[in-house]
C-alpha cells in the first residue's frame, strides 16, 4: 500500500489544514478568524467538516482512510449515530462507511459542562474497485469533527484540478446539515451537485450572528457565487435588535463587496419556523421533552416586545427584503430569496420540523431541489 500525504491539493471544502499531534484537522475558518471568537459552539461547528472531501484520481482497487473522529454524547439523550463517510466514484455514491471509535465529548445540556474521553483512530477501507483511472471523493461526516491520519492506496494518487465554479454558502445549523443523515445529503451539498458547482460550506451550527470575521473570510476567499442565509441564529440567541440588525446586514454585505464587487450574491431569509415566526428569542430547551430523552426547542421571548425592537422571523424577513431591494438599485448582482420558498406552511404541515427548529432528511432534499431550481436555472441569480 502507498501512503500519500494529505495535503491541500487533495482536500476541498476546507480553508485551512491544521497539523495536530495525531493527524490533519480540516478547518472551515482560518486561524485568524478562530482567534477572534473564543466560543465553544463555533469552535466545535467549524471543525465539523460539512462539505469537506478528499478528491483524487487513481487506478487503485483498494482505498484506506485512517481517521480519528470526535463523537458527542449528550447526557440524558439517545446516543447519536456515528458520522457517515460518503464515497463517490466518478460522481456516483458507491458506499458509505462509519468509524465507531474515536474521542468522545460528553455534554450535559443542563449544566453546560463537557468532558472529553480520548480514543483511537480507525481505518476505513474500500476494496474491489475497478483498476481503471477514476476520480474518488470521500466526503467527511458533516457533523463529526474528523482528524485525517493517513491515506493509503494500492496505486498512486494525483490531485484533480478544480474546473467548476466555486459557490460559497454561509448559514446556520440547517446549512451546516443538522438532521441530514449523510454528508452529500445536506441541502447545500445536494444543491451544489444539481448546479454543477464546487461547494464551500460556511454553515456553522448555532453560530451565525453576522460576525464581521465571517464577512471578511468570504471577502478574502475566491468565489464565483455567494449565498448568505441570515436570521434564525440571531433570533435563537436574542443577540440583536432591529436597530442594530439593519446596519449589521449592511456592514456584512459591504465587507463582502470589498472583495467581490460583481460576484452574484443571494441573500436568503429564514425558512418557516413556527415557534419563532412571531415570538422572539431566546430559544430554550424544552425541559419536559429533555426529561423524556428527547431534544426539542421552545421560544421563550415575549411577542409584546416586538414593538420595542425585538426580532422575530417575520420581522427579519421584511427587513431583509427591504434592505436588498434598496441595495439592488445600485447592485444588480445582489438578490433576495424568501426562505419560505424552500420550506413553508404546506411543507410544515406535511413534514414538521423534527425538533421544532431543524428539518429532516426529506426536507433537505426538497430544499435543495427548490434552491437549485431558483438559483441555477434559466435567469436564476447563479446562471452563467
Amino acid at each position: 500500500m502507498i501512503t500519500t500525504p494529505i495535503s491541500a491539493d487533495l482536500v476541498r471544502g476546507a480553508l485551512e489544514l491544521e497539523q495536530t499531534e495525531r493527524g490533519i484537522l480540516p478547518h472551515r475558518l482560518p486561524a485568524w478568524a478562530r482567534t477572534q471568537y473564543d466560543d465553544g459552539q463555533l469552535i466545535m461547528a467549524e471543525s465539523q467538516p460539512s462539505g469537506v472531501r478528499l478528491v483524487f484520481r487513481t487506478s487503485a482497487t483498494i482505498v484506506e482512510l485512517e481517521t480519528l473522529p470526535t463523537k458527542r454524547d449528550y447526557v440524558g439523550a439517545p446516543p447519536r449515530p456515528d458520522g457517515v463517510y460518503d464515497v463517490l466514484i466518478d460522481g456516483q455514491l458507491v458506499t458509505q462507511l462509519s468509524a465507531p471509535a474515536g474521542d468522545v465529548i460528553t455534554i450535559d445540556l443542563m449544566t453546560g459542562s463537557a468532558e472529553t474521553r480520548p480514543g483511537e483512530p480507525q481505518t476505513l477501507r474500500v476494496a474491489g474497485l475497478s483498476a481503471v483511472p477514476k476520480t474518488v471523493e470521500i466526503w467527511l461526516p458533516h457533523d463529526e469533527t474528523t482528524e485525517l491520519v493517513a491515506l493509503r492506496t494500492d496505486a498512486p494518487v494525483e490531485p484533480v484540478p478544480a474546473s467548476r465554479r466555486t459557490w460559497i454558502h454561509h448559514g446556520s445549523s440547517i446549512s451546516h446539515g443538522s438532521n441530514a443523515t449523510h454528508p452529500t445529503g445536506t441541502w447545500p451539498a445536494l444543491a451544489a451537485a444539481a448546479g454543477g458547482v464546487e461547494l464551500l460550506n460556511l454553515g456553522f451550527s448555532g453560530s451565525a450572528y453576522l460576525q464581521p470575521f465571517f464577512a471578511r473570510t468570504i471577502r478574502d476567499t475566491p468565489a464565483d457565487l455567494i449565498s448568505i442565509k441570515l436570521g434564525i441564529n440571531i433570533v435563537n440567541s436574542d443577540s440583536l435588535r432591529l436597530l442594530t440588525f439593519t446596519p449589521a446586514v449592511h456592514g456584512f454585505l459591504d465587507t463582502i463587496r470589498d472583495g467581490h464587487p460583481d460576484t452574484p450574491v443571494l441573500v436568503i431569509s429564514p425558512i418557516l419556523c413556527p415557534i419563532h415566526e412571531d415570538t422572539p428569542g431566546p430559544t430554550g430547551w424544552d425541559l419536559d421533552a429533555l426529561a423524556e430523552g428527547k431534544l426539542r426547542f421552545v421560544a421563550t421571548g415575549d411577542p409584546d416586545e416586538v414593538a420595542a425592537g425585538k426580532l422575530t422571523l417575520s420581522v427579519i424577513r421584511a427587513e431583509l427584503a427591504r434592505i436588498i431591494a434598496q441595495r439592488a438599485k445600485d447592485d444588480p448582482n445582489l438578490h433576495y430569496l424568501d426562505g419560505r420558498t424552500l420550506y413553508g406552511e404546506a411543507d410544515n404541515a406535511a413534514r414538521p420540523l423534527l425538533d421544532d427548529l431543524h428539518p429532516g432528511p426529506e426536507t433537505h432534499e426538497s430544499m435543495a431541489a427548490r434552491f437549485a431550481e431558483h438559483a441555477f436555472t434559466y435567469k436564476g441569480p447563479f446562471t452563467r
